[in-house]
């Protein structure tokens, strides 16, 4: 232990301090029970000793990594942390303060590791490590919101056929939006409640469509959204655009899913060349290899 340095020990502290900032960032907050009254000491108790500790540091983090961060960085953050939905945990103030603790840490590695770099030497791995630790939260959410376009843009057509079997039936398309997402899963789900509990406020049924497009940012959903406004607003059958939506929608899926399929045998040579033909040459022409140097030898 005598011959250890101490940057050893500083960098173990550092990343040691850093690992709880991280986890917490990463883990979506505890639900408390609900209260009546606004109890708030007791909503505090109901907390973990953990997130008392932690909230007020993450709020103060977050506060002060706002006031560094341009304006325009902090909008495409807080687009991000919509489009990765709520059901991912995040908040703008927990990116924030998670993208100042990951930079400092960072930071604070690339200047104790200093000329060990191989490359660039010690500025360049510095600023190298204090970038990816401070994107690093950018990465995950931007990782978020793709996967929950990718399952919203899965589940529409099958939403839309539903919801033109509930209007053909005789429902209004309000009571069918209602019908349709208390009895289906996932995110699109999920925005069709949270749309129908605005348009119950009073929020006019455009508007609130407008915003479900907004904060999904699905093509194919954009284009149903605009095509029931342009709907209501003409007069059209509701009911006719919602099975064109769907058969649309459906020879999108389609077409998609024979052009992944056209793709695989470009994106199978590259394992093919590089890991398999390798190891079959290596099986085949082995033993020739081996013989031609014995009788040649």
């Amino acid at each position: 232990m005598d011959g250890v340095p101490p940057v050893v020990f500083a960098g173990a502290f550092a990343v040691a301090a850093g690992i709880p900032l991280f986890v917490w960032s990463m883990l979506a907050a505890r639900p408390g029970r609900e209260r009546d009254g606004g109890d708030q000491r007791a909503a505090r108790l109901d907390e973990s000793a953990t997130q008392r500790l932690l909230k007020p540091a993450v709020r103060a983090a977050a506060r002060r990594a706002r006031r560094m961060t341009p304006a325009g960085w902090v909008e495409s953050l807080e687009r991000k942390v919509r489009l990765a939905g709520p059901e991912s945990g995040w908040t703008a103030d927990r990116a924030l303060a998670a993208k100042l603790g990951l930079g400092t840490l960072g930071l604070v590695a690339g200047v104790l590791a200093g000329g060990s770099f191989p490359l660039g030497g010690p500025v360049v791995g510095t600023v190298a490590l204090t970038a990816f630790g401070y994107l690093t939260p950018d990465a995950i959410l931007w990782g978020r919101a793709k996967e929950r376009q990718e399952l919203i843009g899965r589940a529409l057509p099958d939403v839309l056929d539903q919801l033109t079997i509930c209007v053909e039936s005789g429902l209004g398309f309000d009571a069918a939006m209602k019908r349709v997402g208390a009895g289906a899963h996932g995110p699109l789900a999920e925005e069709l409640r949270r749309t129908l509990n605005e348009i119950a406020v009073g929020v006019p049924r455009a508007e609130a469509l407008a915003a479900l497009a907004e904060r999904t940012d699905v093509p194919e959903l954009r284009h149903f959204v605009l095509a029931v406004r342009q709907a209501d607003a003409f007069g059209l059958p509701i009911a006719r655009v919602l099975r064109i939506q769907a058969s649309q929608l459906r020879v999108k899926r389609r077409q998609a899913a024979e052009e992944r399929a056209l793709k695989m045998p470009v994106k199978i040579v590259f394992p093919l060349v590089t890991c398999i033909f390798p190891a079959l040459f290596v099986v085949l022409l082995g033993p020739a290899v081996v013989r031609v140097l014995r009788a040649f030898g």
